[in-house]
């Protein structure tokens, strides 16, 4: 008897499974009711999984007792009910699925918790980025600490290589031969002459002197990073910024930081607080490059040692003759133009291919470039060399 009971239940329990895999409904041929604990359960499975068929996120009462729509405590319930009904690693994981669900992730990014418990990266920031002003007060300090825990992360990645590249690069540019005696960099000046160390005397004798000049007197190059702010750029927006606020800690670099959208924003004064920098860019929009240029065209004081970084799609919302028009005046008057059509990991992007020629005929470099290759590709940018080879020797020619 006991036997026979124990197997009834081991197949109640086999249904029930297959029932909550089913999803009920016209795919559940169990015929088999749920308990009111097992309603919740299926109720919080389908909200999430069946979510397609449902194109909404209805999670109230289950069997018609009343529901609260898609609205911001059904979230809250879900999370609640979840905690109740699974075990913490399966909570996990369907946090982070809700979170992969384009329709979904909005609504999720809006709960603290949530927040707090999705994997930080760049991608999480940019998303933040693009919910803008839309994040509530509730959540909007979850959402600043997890974006300082990703700006932490890659400066700790990005910020010694960017300095002492573009530091040597610098060196390089402004190095001249016949340095004062408090104007020569000594471990150059020795470098060069080896050759002539005296073994009697233990000595080097500096034939030839390496200096830098008056380099702590004035900027050696002028860096203007102008940012398309439009959704598609999210990841290169968060990197762009990241390596604006390194460069502007350089004291022979000043460094602007422009971004636009159909309008224009200078955030050269946040470049201090990357943090702070994020946070005022709005993501999304339309793209007007022919306002963003004319704006930095103002900026430009020493076109001779101006380095313009473009970072766009080239899909231009605006007066797009007059774009090139302006691009032709910038290069005439001597300003150095990069146009990168992404700044990140994610491969080829996607950008107007017409534009890029029409840039390209101009002699001014069009490719995407990765951020571990960003600090060299300024490097050869300061230091004036060619760009086109330089491109092509890093195999980062778009195709």
């Amino acid at each position: 008897m006991e036997s026979n009971t124990s197997e009834i239940k081991s197949k109640d329990k086999n249904i029930e499974r297959w029932r909550l895999l089913l999803g009920g409904g016209e795919a559940d041929g169990t015929g088999y009711d749920l308990s009111d604990e097992l309603q919740r359960i299926d109720l919080a499975l389908g909200a999430l999984y069946d979510f397609e068929r449902q194109k909404s996120f209805d999670y109230g009462e289950p069997k018609g007792r009343g529901g609260s729509g898609s609205s911001s405590p059904a979230i809250a319930r879900w999370l609640g009910d979840i905690r109740k009904y699974f075990p913490q690693t399966v909570v996990n994981v369907m946090q982070n699925d809700a979170l992969k669900h384009p329709q979904l992730k909005q609504k999720m990014m809006f709960e603290p918790e949530i927040l707090e418990q999705a994997e930080a990266d760049i991608h999480l920031v940019a998303t933040l980025m693009e919910l803008g002003k839309l994040i509530p007060s509730k959540t909007k300090e979850t959402a600043r600490r997890v974006v300082q825990k990703v700006v932490d992360e890659l400066l700790q990645k990005l910020e010694q290589k960017t300095i002492s590249t573009l530091t040597g690069a610098l060196d390089k540019s402004t190095r001249n031969r016949h340095p004062k005696y408090n104007e020569i960099n000594w471990n150059a000046t020795i470098l060069k002459n080896l050759k002539h160390y005296l073994p009697d005397y233990k000595t080097v004798i500096p034939e030839t002197r390496i200096g830098y000049g008056h380099k702590s007197r004035k900027s050696l190059k002028d860096i203007i990073l102008c940012l398309d702010q439009s959704g598609s750029m999210g990841t290169s927006v968060v990197y762009s910024g990241i390596f604006g606020a390194v460069m502007s800690s350089l004291p022979n670099v000043k460094t602007k930081m422009v971004v636009f959208d159909t309008q224009v924003a200078d955030l050269s004064e946040n470049l201090k607080d990357p943090v702070e920098l994020l946070f005022g860019v709005q993501l999304g929009g339309g793209t007007d490059i022919n306002k963003a240029l004319k704006y930095c065209q103002e900026l430009v004081k020493k076109p001779d040692d101006t380095i313009l970084v473009l970072i766009t799609d080239l899909y231009e919302g605006g007066n797009e003759k007059e774009m090139h028009k302006r691009t032709q005046e910038l290069l005439d008057s001597g300003v150095q133009i990069i146009c990168l059509l992404a700044l990140n990991d994610e491969g080829s992007p996607s950008y107007d291919s017409k534009n890029a020629k029409l840039f390209a005929d101009k002699n001014i470099p069009v490719f995407a470039c990765t951020p571990d290759l960003f600090p060299d590709l300024m490097a050869a940018a300061i230091k004036k060399q060619d760009l086109k080879q330089w491109i092509g020797d890093n195999d980062l020619i778009i195709k």
